[in-house]
Formats: C-alpha cells, sequence, structure tokens
C-alpha cells in the first residue's frame, strides 16, 4: 500500500468510527453476488449549485458502464448503478455514501466537488471501499488511504500549470489573482499560482479575495483594475466566473482571464460570450481532439443525451473504464463479491491501470494522481476551442 501520512490516517480513522456508528455492514445477499450482479455506485451533485459538473460526471460514467454491460459485463455480471444525488453538500454526500454501504456498492464513482469528496474518501477508508473521483482535484482528496483514486488533474497542477502559461506563452509580465477564500477548489489554484509565478518572475501585482455567497465583486475588481495586470487568474466554477466576467468589464478590466477546469461550461451561463472571449483554461481533453477514441465518444455521447460532452463528463467516462478493468482482474481472482478481499483486489488493480482513455494515456503517480498531458482551451467566438497541449 502507498503511504499516507500517518496523522491523516488516524484522524479519519476516528471520524469515520463516530459517523458510520450504527451502520452495519452490508450482508451477503447485499454485495450481489447470489443475483449476478455488482452494484457500483455513482455519487454526484444532481441538483444545486454544483449539478452542471454532477450531471455531466453521472452522465459520463454511466454512459460507459451501460456500454460495458452491453458487451457482457464483468466475468458475465451485469453492473447495477446505484445512483445518489448529494447536492454539493458534505453532509449529504456522507449520508449517500453510508447508504450505497448498507446497499452493497462494492466500488463508487464519485464524488464529484472537492469538499464532499473530502468527507466521504474519510469514510470509504474506514471500510476500504475503493472510490474514482472524475473531478475533485485538492491535493488532499487522495491523502486518507490507497483506496481513493482520480481521472482528474490535481489543483497545484492546475494553478502551477496556467502560471508557467501566462508567462511563457502569454508573454504576460504581471498577474492579478481573484478567489474565493472560503473553497479548496479555489484556495488550491491560487497558492500554487502564486508559487509557480514568484519563481518564474511572474509579479502578482493584487491578490483579491471573496466568501463563498458574495456575488458583488466591484471593490475587488475595481483594485485589481487600478493595477493594469497583464492576465487575471480566476479559479473558481464557472457560475461565479460568469458574474466575474460581467462585473470585471464594468470596473474596466482589459486583462486576459486565465482559470482552471471550473471554467468548464461558462458558455452555457455567461449572459454575452463576449465576456469571456479570449480566455485561456486547463482541461483535461478538447471536443477538436482528432484522436479516434475522443470522437468515438462524442458520437456516442451525442447519441445517449443529444448534446455535446464536456470535460467533466470524459473524465468521468475515463474514470468509469478504470474501475470496470480493475473489477474485471478483481473477478479473475473468484473472490466474493464485495468482500474484503474483492475490494483489495480492486484498489490493486487500479493501482496499476495503464491505458489509453478519452482524456489520454493514464497511469497513476504513488498518490493516485493521473499522469497524463493537459488541454489549453481558449475561447473564440463564444466556443470552446484546442489552443495546445502543454
Amino acid at each position: 500500500m502507498k503511504m499516507r501520512s500517518f496523522f491523516k490516517m488516524a484522524a479519519a480513522a476516528v471520524l469515520s468510527v463516530s459517523m458510520l456508528a450504527g451502520c452495519s455492514a452490508p450482508s451477503e445477499s447485499n454485495n450481489n453476488s447470489s443475483d449476478g450482479t455488482i452494484k457500483v455506485g455513482i455519487m454526484a451533485p444532481l441538483t444545486g449549485d454544483n449539478a452542471q459538473y454532477g450531471i455531466a460526471c453521472r452522465n459520463g460514467a454511466k454512459l460507459y458502464l451501460d456500454q460495458y454491460n452491453e458487451k457482457g459485463g464483468v466475468n458475465g455480471k451485469k453492473i447495477e448503478i446505484v445512483e445518489y444525488d448529494e447536492k454539493g453538500d458534505a453532509t449529504e454526500a456522507v449520508n449517500a455514501f453510508n447508504l450505497m454501504v448498507k446497499d452493497g456498492v462494492t466500488a463508487i464513482v464519485g464524488d464529484v466537488t472537492t469538499t464532499p469528496t473530502i468527507a466521504v474518501a474519510i469514510e470509504a477508508a474506514d471500510v476500504n471501499m475503493p472510490m474514482i473521483t472524475p473531478s475533485a482535484t485538492a491535493a488532499e482528496v487522495t491523502s486518507y488511504g490507497n483506496h481513493m483514486f482520480r481521472s482528474c488533474f490535481i489543483d497545484p497542477f492546475q494553478g502551477s500549470k496556467m502560471a508557467s502559461y501566462s508567462y511563457e506563452k502569454l508573454g504576460a509580465k504581471t498577474a492579478a489573482i481573484i478567489y474565493d477564500t472560503g473553497n479548496d477548489y479555489s484556495k488550491g489554484l491560487t497558492e500554487a499560482f502564486t508559487s509557480t509565478a514568484k519563481e518564474l518572475g511572474l509579479e502578482v501585482v493584487a491578490t483579491e479575495g471573496y466568501a463563498k455567497a458574495d456575488v458583488d465583486f466591484k471593490s475587488q475588481l475595481t483594485n485589481i483594475a487600478a493595477k493594469n495586470p497583464d492576465v487575471l487568474f480566476c479559479p473558481d466554477y464557472y457560475e461565479r466566473i460568469a458574474l466575474i466576467a460581467q462585473q470585471a468589464k464594468d470596473a474596466g478590466l482589459n486583462a486576459t482571464f486565465v482559470g482552471g477546469d471550473g471554467w468548464d461550461g461558462v458558455l452555457d451561463v455567461v449572459s454575452d460570450t463576449a465576456l469571456v472571449e479570449g480566455a485561456y483554461f486547463c482541461s483535461g481533453y478538447s471536443t477538436d481532439d482528432t484522436t479516434p477514441a475522443v470522437q468515438q465518444f462524442l458520437k456516442d455521447y451525442q447519441a445517449a443525451y443529444n448534446e455535446m460532452p464536456n470535460m467533466f463528463a470524459a473524465q468521468a467516462y475515463d474514470a468509469a473504464k478504470i474501475l470496470a478493468a480493475a473489477l474485471e482482474q478483481a473477478e479473475s481472482k473468484g473472490l466474493a463479491v464485495g468482500s474484503d478481499e474483492y475490494k483489495s483486489a480492486i484498489i490493486e488493480a487500479m493501482d496499476a491501470t495503464d491505458m489509453d482513455c478519452v482524456t489520454g494515456h493514464i497511469t497513476f503517480d504513488e498518490n493516485n494522481n493521473p499522469v497524463k498531458d493537459a488541454v489549453i482551451i481558449k475561447i473564440t467566438d463564444g466556443k470552446y476551442t484546442f489552443d495546445s497541449k502543454f
């Protein structure tokens, strides 16, 4: 097992025991070995502020698992999807996880955003539940045990990448940052951007924070506009970015927007796409990628859902693919579905992942983070366009 922080593991165990008190382990019948199915959970915010991410992740994972079942499933056993809406809330996510345990779920695709995912990762460590998140990017997510994986980049990677891109490719000399001081995702990207900018000589002339509930950023953006930065790093989710973009224009700010993968979806909610024209953000994939795997995924997803898949859908599709391959390995050992040995075999197989996926060729590092290329997306003529791999 890969090493993790002793103190984090101890804290996780204490939390898990206290929060799972009264929840019994699933019975053999709950673990599906008798009915020829394997229960896989999908946990996501299907309602609430982050529903656009959650629905995309649910759809991407479900698409792959449905296709997998059509091809015969795992050793003749079909995957039964158990789905819960955690509403983007950590408490709801823990409750959903506990229900999944009672339902006899063997492994989980999810959660989606960072804070609920961390809460569930702590709980999951106590029962060694294999999990793979398509989109929770905080570095801490995989620190509670070897059971937790991800198919997305981590926050430090994205923040550092966009600082380097701003300096090396956009020629920026100065930068400003506006971020959510109460959000782990936003803080993580900000810290990495700031650190890398300092190393490169990219001067950060202003750093402005706001609270989660804020909708008025006039004061912060006025302060930033006075510094006239070359780029404005805005590491938040698409709905907040749409508000900031409008108010940035009102403040007379002319900097080039740069951001992380939370930008994916902004064109669906911004009042005028011209507000984010010319912005750059870090992504896991591009629909302009001509590789056969990407083009087949686009075709299949559009046929299933009648819409173009975003990065979150693609990463969830990959997460489900990685998990299904690991289930095959566990099944090949002849272990009882849902047993501790079965779950350990899934985790061992996920550790050894080495496969081509929609978002690139994926292996895992020592912290269960994917090793793969990053894609830089530029918003051009109101559309997401492939800029480069960087």
